[in-house]
């Protein structure tokens, strides 16, 4: 009898998908060993990188716990804050964000404040003891010990190793010109906010609220870019400093203008200041004498008088008029500087700079239109431009023919030099006034907020007259051969305990190159410019503002690219027949 072997039980049959599963997972005919071994090295090197990344934050926040403290604290602190860079029109930079590191403390986090202000205070001497004793004691999170510190004091600082102190990058605003463009350009306060200038306009256009929101911090914004042209208001600046020195002034400024855009292309007042050191800005002596100083422009103001009487069509430039003696007006004598005792025409008015023929072209016109005149000029309100710092007019209350009689020739009213600079501006250009700009446009751009204010045959006169003046009058030592400049000259006595001081006068000089076709306007004024050997004991502006604007000139126009011409013919050949065809 055969044995019966007992049959094996059949295992499980697996479904098909957990077959298919396993072999994708782990292959066919896997050892369970060597996969468990893979399951726990996979767990270990799971739990590794795990253990890892909790060391790196650990020794992260060691090393920056307090700026990342620093920065919840100082949410409810003023930080500084990114600003854009400020270039001229040529892309120099005149202003740019640096980072700086600041010290700060928390106070509930200090051990000892006692032990820590006296290493502090050790370790940066110019850190007032006291005010950092009066921060340290308070139970705030979060109070600044000092702003901008070096890298030198940062790092012996942190040497100390005192708990609760700390750091924080901020911006810096700096200025790599320094006392260049000053009045310009303005400066910002220690949390970078604009205090002044073009600083203060960038705020005031909306940077300040994109900072309140946390839009505007640290990210990178589009530079400014200005009119000016650092070329020429360095030498501007060069020359004024050189004429501040050489006739002892008080203070000495200048302005070069497009007319035909009425973009600022340099502007300096001097005694001036380094935005860099904040400090200087206050000094009131420091002020932009061309935008917040009014003053009675002198002879200068005769060019608006003599505009207003050509484009009303009452005069041309051969009236006579009668200028054989003083001109008496109550208790008031009208006279010239350089009388010449007989009749003289309109042309000799400008350039003899007759006060007694411009009283009497602005009497003929009377005083309602004269005040509408200037007023049409811009000359009876407040000018407003990008910069923030400007003054009013000072107008008669009551404006009688005694006030139109002075301000004829440019005394008794007192204007800001840029407005008076906007006026004859609008007198050459061909009788458009613009408001001027310190920021880059056009000309296309101008023409379209240009208001007509003069004839054309007006401003070719003008021009005419400004040439002629350059050729026989008082601005002849500022004829730079080639540039065809043309100008008018202003010398006017101050007031001192309400009384006119003869021998404290305020110069200026107002020149236009090319004359035939105007493209810049340069203003010269000098404070109490004092005698010399070389001005033969005179202080009258053709003696120092003429000279020193003739300097100007000289360096300036080659870098604004205006071509020397020479062998020009006379300006009653070439301005006033040229007009004349064209009409």
């Amino acid at each position: 009898m055969s044995a019966v072997t007992p049959a094996k039980p059949e295992k499980p049959t697996e479904p098909w998908r957990q077959r298919l599963i396993r072999s994708l997972l782990y292959g066919r005919n896997v050892d369970r060993a060597a996969k468990a071994r893979a399951r726990v090295g996979l767990a270990m090197l799971a739990f590794g990188a795990v253990y890892a990344l909790i060391g790196g934050r650990l020794v992260m926040f060691a090393i920056g716990a307090d700026a990342h403290g620093a920065r919840r604290a100082a949410s409810q602190e003023v930080v500084a804050t990114a600003r854009p860079d400020i270039v001229d029109r040529n892309g120099a930079i005149l202003a740019t964000d640096v980072k700086a590191s600041s010290l700060f403390g928390e106070p509930r986090r200090i051990i000892d404040k006692d032990e820590a202000i006296e290493l502090l205070t050790a370790t940066v001497p110019d850190l007032d003891e006291a005010e950092v004793r009066e921060r340290l004691k308070t139970r705030k999170g979060f109070v600044w010990l000092k702003r901008e510190i070096t890298a030198k004091q940062q790092q012996d600082i942190h040497k100390l190793g005192i708990p609760g102190i700390g750091f924080l990058r901020e911006n810096k605003r700096v200025y790599p010109t320094g006392n260049e463009v000053a009045h310009l350009i303005g400066l910002v306060n220690i949390d970078n906010q604009g205090i002044a200038g073009m600083e203060k306009w960038l705020d005031n256009q909306g940077l300040a609220d994109l900072h309140r929101a946390g839009f505007a911090t640290d990210r990178l914004q589009k530079p400014i870019e200005l009119s000016v042209d650092l070329r020429v208001e360095h030498a501007l600046r060069d020359e004024l400093l050189k004429a501040k020195e050489k006739y002892h002034t008080k203070a000495a400024s200048g302005i070069v203008s497009n007319v035909k855009t009425g973009e600022i292309v340099a502007m300096v007042s001097l005694p001036d200041f380094d935005p860099n050191n904040p400090k200087e800005a206050h000094d009131p002596d420091r002020i932009n004498r061309l935008t917040t100083g009014v003053y009675e422009m002198g002879s200068t103001f005769k060019a608006f008088t003599l505009a207003m009487a050509l484009d009303s069509g009452k005069i041309n430039l051969n009236t006579m008029w009668d200028a054989r003696g003083n001109l008496h007006y109550g208790k008031f004598t009208i006279h010239d500087s350089h009388a010449l005792g007989r009749f003289i025409n309109t042309k000799e008015v400008f350039t003899f700079s007759s006060n007694i023929g411009a009283a009497r072209i602005a009497l003929g016109q009377g005083v309602e239109a004269h005040k509408a005149f200037l007023a049409k000029m811009g000359q009876l309100t407040r000018l407003r431009t990008e910069l923030p710092e400007s003054a009013a007019p000072l107008i008669p209350r009551r404006w009688g023919e005694l006030n139109t009689v002075t301000i004829a020739f440019g005394q008794g009213m007192s204007v800001a030099p840029l407005q008076a600079v906007m006026g004859i501006n609008a007198l050459v250009n061909g009788g458009y006034l613009i408001p001027p700009t310190f920021m880059k446009r056009t000309e296309s751009e101008a023409a379209a907020m240009a208001k007509r204010v003069v004839k054309t045959e007006t401003s070719d006169k003008m021009r005419f007259l400004m040439r002629l003046n350059a050729e026989i009058g008082t601005a002849k030592t500022a004829d730079v051969k080639g540039y065809y400049v043309g100008g008018k000259t202003g010398t006017s006595e101050k007031v001192i305990n309400g009384r006119y001081a003869k021998k404290r006068v305020l110069n200026s000089f107002t020149a236009i190159m090319p004359c035939d076709d105007p493209k810049y306007q340069i203003l010269i004024m000098l404070d109490e410019p004092q005698a010399i050997p070389e001005t033969k004991g005179f202080i009258t502006s053709g003696w120092n503002a003429v000279p020193t604007g003739g300097k100007v000139i000289e360096r300036i126009a080659p870098l604004l690219g205006v071509e020397p011409r020479f062998d020009l013919p006379p300006s009653e050949r070439l301005i006033l027949a040229a007009s004349r065809t064209t009409q």
